[in-house]
């Protein structure tokens, strides 16, 4: 009887800080019995070599157009989204109000990060019940979003974290230019150590701190020759300051999300990808809809809005906010804004939609090829996105700065090739203790 391959859920191992483990134990052990048996059949059967040869080279094939499909996703899903995030963030528009009574020579930029992430989130929750419905085998039933109420609080506070460092990122890009800000993002691996160190007491091998040494030294190589102007040196020192300032919280709430995923995954298995992705999503568009709501309309009326800064948008852009049923807040002030200049509609659907697909295509990567060939792809895409951010937007570097981006990069790709040299060394092991429980 011909044997059936099953498809494992997606777990995470916590083996590399940049991109969590997800492997398939289960398809590797059965990959390993089909190579004993075919040893322990090959010689009573020497017709069977001429079929296992075709099977093959037709799985060879399969694998290329994988590999194609994997890459070409990623690839055109996130160079598209990091291309229109820099757009979003960066573009200038004249600040024409509803009644044309403002000076023709004021302009403005879209900042609001709160309801672009709700919009993301929403598209990415929709999308991934699509994905959890198509990937749910024929005959079975969908599996539960949240399978279990203990589930609820973990992901609540994945909500809240990645809800609360979006702002930080997209308040740093005010400070810094894009290209500080990917090469800065790239550097997950430092708040997940310091994380994983100060609370869950982990120890790390040495090589891992050698990276951190590396990507710290290339970030600070870089920023150091950011816009380092004699005339505006002060100036350009202290806005570089303050960004990098904002994008450490980022990148600590970055860290949270990250290491509270881990343990989701670990401890409510089978959790899978696309499960996570639902839940997350929904969770998370619960989160910033309550912001936008409830508390941004009371925040921009109230003294602590006063203090930090918050502002009725829509009031002092001359447009009534009685045309907008939400009131006042981030969200009637977004949509004032869009409905002053409508094309911006596109590029934050088109940044949503890049979003939720992408997120698709990793979970793809990830159940089809081992997590090393994604931290491979995710590595040289980073790249891709900063040389796209060099010539659509007209960014210089200097020798010094690609020195910086040089350090960075290739303190993550030691890290891949170590990882991928201790998983080789695992697997190994596996299959030598799944061959002696055979014999």
């Amino acid at each position: 009887m011909a044997r059936t391959k099953q498809a494992a859920p997606v777990r995470r191992e916590p083996s590399s800080e940049y991109v969590s483990k997800l492997d398939r134990e289960s398809a590797l052990l059965a990959k390993q019995q089909e190579l004993n048996g075919a040893a322990s059949t090959g010689a009573a059967a020497p017709k069977g070599s001429a079929k296992a040869s075709a099977s093959a080279a037709s799985k060879s094939a399969t694998g290329i157009r994988q590999v194609v499909i994997a890459v070409a996703g990623i690839y055109g899903s996130f160079l598209t989204w990091g291309y229109l995030q820099e757009k979003l963030t960066t573009t200038i528009y004249p600040a024409t109000a509803l009644d044309d009574s403002s000076s023709s020579s004021e302009t403005e930029v879209f900042h609001f990060p709160v309801f672009l992430n709700t919009v993301q989130s929403a598209m990415a929750a929709v999308t991934g019940l699509v994905y959890l419905w198509a990937t749910t085998p024929t005959g079975t039933p969908v599996p539960p979003i949240i399978p279990s109420s203990r589930l609820l609080l973990p992901l609540l506070l994945v909500a809240l974290t990645s809800s609360l460092a979006s702002p930080f990122g997209y308040a740093a890009l005010g400070h810094i230019d894009y290209i500080t800000y990917i090469l800065a993002k790239s550097c997950k691996l430092l708040p997940v150590m310091f994380l994983h160190v100060t609370l869950f007491r982990r120890r790390y091998p040495l090589y891992k701190y050698m990276v951190v040494a590396a990507v710290t030294t290339g970030v600070a190589v870089f920023t150091l020759h950011t816009g380092s102007h004699k005339k505006k040196a002060a100036s350009a020192s202290d806005h570089t300051a303050w960004g990098m300032l904002l994008l450490s919280i980022n990148l600590l709430f970055d860290g949270l999300t990250n290491s509270t995923q881990d343990y989701i995954f670990e401890a409510f298995r089978p959790f899978s990808g696309p499960q996570m992705m639902c839940a997350n999503s929904l969770m998370q568009t619960a989160v910033t809809g309550t912001y936008l709501l409830v508390i941004s309309p009371w925040l921009v009326h109230s003294g602590v809005g006063a203090w930090l800064g918050a502002v009725d948008e829509v009031a002092a852009s001359g447009a009534s906010s009685s045309s907008f049923s939400i009131g006042a807040g981030e969200l009637a002030a977004a949509l004032a804004f869009l409905q002053r200049h409508p094309a911006v509609w596109r590029d934050v659907l088109g940044f949503a939609a890049c979003g939720a697909v992408g997120q698709i295509f990793i979970f793809y990567a990830l159940s089809t090829f081992s997590s090393v060939f994604l931290v491979t792809v995710t590595v040289t895409r980073k790249m891709c996105t900063m040389m796209l951010s060099v010539v659509a937007f007209g960014h210089r570097l200097s020798g010094m700065q690609w020195l910086g981006v040089g350090l960075v990069f290739g303190g993550i790709g030691v890290e891949a090739q170590i990882a991928r040299a201790e998983k080789l060394k695992k697997e190994a092991a596996k299959a030598v203790k799944a061959a002696k429980k055979q014999q």
